[in-house]
């Protein structure tokens, strides 16, 4: 009997557990404690895991980040969390529907899948839930969200997965973090109603943007998804999908207005040429909310062939037959619909159907840009991998 036996049985008498008598088909019901162990949090995460693929995406795009983040922290002073395991842990409540950072920290403490992919110790304490506030700004301010995104889009251009010249645009609504009742009167300094919203009675007031805001989050507008719905504090989110593989490559968050989804679509396909610069002429498709003589006119500007759906109900559409007849325009037609694929998966998967911050930019950088359009761009990467090898 070696000495390592004889100290973990003397542990187990002081502790008052010992190994039962019982029958050994039974099994055993006592507490032991293990004095040592060799186990990684690797060793407990499935070889084929599907996380396994994103985390090798994810580290590379990080290791293309590692002089930004150098240049963000002083050299002097007390150390700081990591960004990048901020960044990872932001990506794990995305993927694993994580309602809250204070959530994910509880969790984090236990969760042996989440120390694995935060290259934490089984032994290591989860951090406090202040530091994602306390360093988020920080974040912010060097536009972290936003490059990493551009990492995770140049890994996935790295692996072919990305289409050149066919293109699909679309927006949706986003519920703000602020709840109707805070909506007021801009000139009225008085404290919003308290109570539910069922005790607070809004009936026969009019509400409108330019004379009422939210008073938790004054850049919200209200806004409506269709008729007979209700207002709500909204924002506007844009996304420009490549149509090879559904991938997101561009992505916006703007206040929510009539003109917004157009505007912000140009935008978004003028900044794709800028960083792509070629003489090819691409094709957009979108929904018939698209379909006006302003957005055709500016996407035939940038030498983009709209290939929006045709808006004859009432009016004359802005395309006609020179688009709609070639076999291309049936084909974006087909293919513009997977943009709602994305939508979905922010809204059930990735916990984003009300934003969970104060504010466009915070909004727009962290809950759109990295916990929602990256999170689903790696998924995506991840499942093609699978699928072509």
């Amino acid at each position: 009997e070696t000495p390592l036996v004889r100290l973990s049985r003397g542990v187990r008498v002081l502790l008052g557990t010992r190994p039962s008598r019982r029958s050994h088909l039974r099994g055993n019901t006592s507490d032991q404690v293990e004095i040592l162990s060799t186990l990684t949090p690797d060793e407990l995460v499935p070889a084929d895991h599907p996380i396994r693929r994103i985390k090798v995406i994810v580290d590379r795009a990080l290791a293309e980040l590692d002089a930004d983040f150098a240049a963000m922290y002083s050299r002097v002073g007390r150390p700081s969390i990591a960004p990048e395991r901020l960044l990872k842990a932001s990506l794990l409540i995305a993927l694993y529907t994580v309602r809250s950072e204070r959530q994910f920290c509880e969790r984090l403490q236990y969760d042996m899948l989440f120390k694995w992919f935060l290259h934490m110790n089984i032994g290591d304490p989860a951090f406090d839930p202040t530091t994602f506030s306390k360093n988020r700004e920080r974040l912010l301010d060097h536009e972290v969200a936003h490059r990493f995104f551009n990492a995770v889009r140049a890994e996935a251009e790295r692996r072919q997965l990305l289409s050149d010249d066919h293109f699909t645009v679309d927006g949706t609504l986003l519920e703000a973090w602020a709840s109707v009742q805070s909506v007021r009167p801009k000139a009225d300094d008085s404290a919003p109603p308290s109570g539910r919203n069922p005790e607070v009675d809004f009936h026969g007031q009019r509400r409108r943007n330019d004379t009422h805001q939210s008073t938790t989050d004054p850049e919200a507008r209200l806004a409506k998804k269709s008729q007979g719905t209700a207002a709500k504090p909204s924002y506007a989110g844009h996304l420009l999908m490549e149509n090879r593989n559904g991938l997101v490559v561009e992505a916006a968050l703007t206040q929510a207005d009539g003109y917004a989804e157009r505007a912000t679509a140009l935008r978004l396909l003028q900044r794709r040429r800028s960083e792509r610069p070629t003489s090819k002429r691409w094709t957009v498709g979108g929904d018939k909310g698209y379909d006006t003589k302003d957005f055709v006119a500016g996407c035939r500007a940038l030498a983009v062939t709209p290939h929006v759906t045709q808006h004859t109900t009432g009016r004359r559409s802005a395309i006609d037959d020179r688009t709609t007849r070639h076999a291309g325009y049936a084909l974006s037609q087909k293919v513009r619909k997977r943009v709602e694929e994305v939508f979905g998966w922010k809204k059930t998967v990735g916990g984003g159907r009300k934003l969970r911050y104060i504010g466009r930019r915070r909004n727009e950088m962290w809950m759109w840009m990295l916990l929602t359009v990256s999170a689903y761009n790696l998924v995506r990467m991840a499942n093609l991998e699978l699928v072509a090898g």
